[in-house]
């Protein structure tokens, strides 16, 4: 396997292979990681854009500017396309700062706001068509490890999009995240009312469990991976194209698998 040096000065900058990745240093690094959200969300799955959007080829909001940005850079590109891998992170101050976090739009996270630690909001997590390997997945979850372990983050949270806007063709895989990844009650975001959609679609003995794991989106499966829950009830966001559903994952397990495990590699082991 590809050795992976990290730096200590940055809370994340770690180098495999030709691939780097880091937060963004400059608004030029948050536009490209802007323009790769468009041509992932606009244009391979032809969530709604703005008609500014569209001119600019970039997918931006409101929020883009209070969080921080963690890329993945291809050191081979020429600088306008080097950025093939991003995820925007939220943390507790900067939602302060802002006024929310994203996910309230959709969920009702009281559960989560009560929670004495630090909390972190994933979102907007997208890779470039010919990076989408299982190494450079393993390098997002390093990336985010290392941010995790920097700012102490307990719990992170957010919301997961599965590919359609009708909850009946999906009613399997949201009906197997209900009755087997249901959120404990003091961590469960709960959907909006007017938002809120019945996960409980089919009885639980009706779902072939292994079939089912395998059809859900990449990220979801990551999110279980790590121990992840999901809340009570989906949304559909037709902006989007999908139906989210919101995931809380509980990061000591994170950091154990992740980050003690890559940091023993780069001393020398095998990762």
């Amino acid at each position: 396997m590809v050795l992976m040096e990290a730096s200590a000065e940055k809370p994340v900058d770690v180098v495999a292979g030709n691939l780097h990745i880091r937060l963004a240093e400059t608004t030029e690094e948050i536009k490209a990681s802007q323009r790769l959200r468009y041509s992932v969300f606009c244009q391979e799955m032809a969530a709604t854009a703005t008609l500014q959007q569209r001119l600019e080829q970039r997918e931006y909001d409101s929020f883009d500017s209070y969080c921080d940005h963690l890329l993945v850079f291809d050191r081979s590109k020429r600088e306008a396309a080097a950025v093939v891998g991003t995820y925007r992170l939220m943390r507790r101050e900067q939602a302060l700062r802002r006024g929310q976090f994203y996910t309230k739009d959709e969920y009702d996270i009281t559960s989560l706001l009560c929670y004495p630690g630090e909390l972190l909001e994933l979102g907007r997590s997208c890779v470039a068509a010919n990076y989408r390997t299982g190494s450079t997945m393993q390098l997002l979850w390093r990336g985010i490890a290392e941010y995790v372990f920097f700012y102490n983050v307990d719990i992170m949270f957010g919301c997961a999009s599965l590919p359609s806007t009708d909850p009946q063709q999906m009613q399997d895989r949201l009906s197997y995240l209900y009755h087997y990844h249901l959120a404990p009650p003091a961590l469960r975001p709960s959907a909006l009312p007017e938002r809120f959609v019945d996960m409980n679609l089919a009885p639980a003995d009706s779902i072939n469990v292994k079939l089912t794991r395998r059809q859900l989106p990449p990220l979801i499966r990551g999110y279980l991976h790590l121990g992840g829950f999901v809340g009570e009830g989906a949304v559909i966001d037709h902006d989007f194209g999908t139906t989210d559903v919101a995931v809380v994952v509980k990061t000591d397990w994170v950091t154990q698998k992740y980050l003690r495990h890559y940091r023993a590699a780069s001393d020398g082991g095998q990762a």
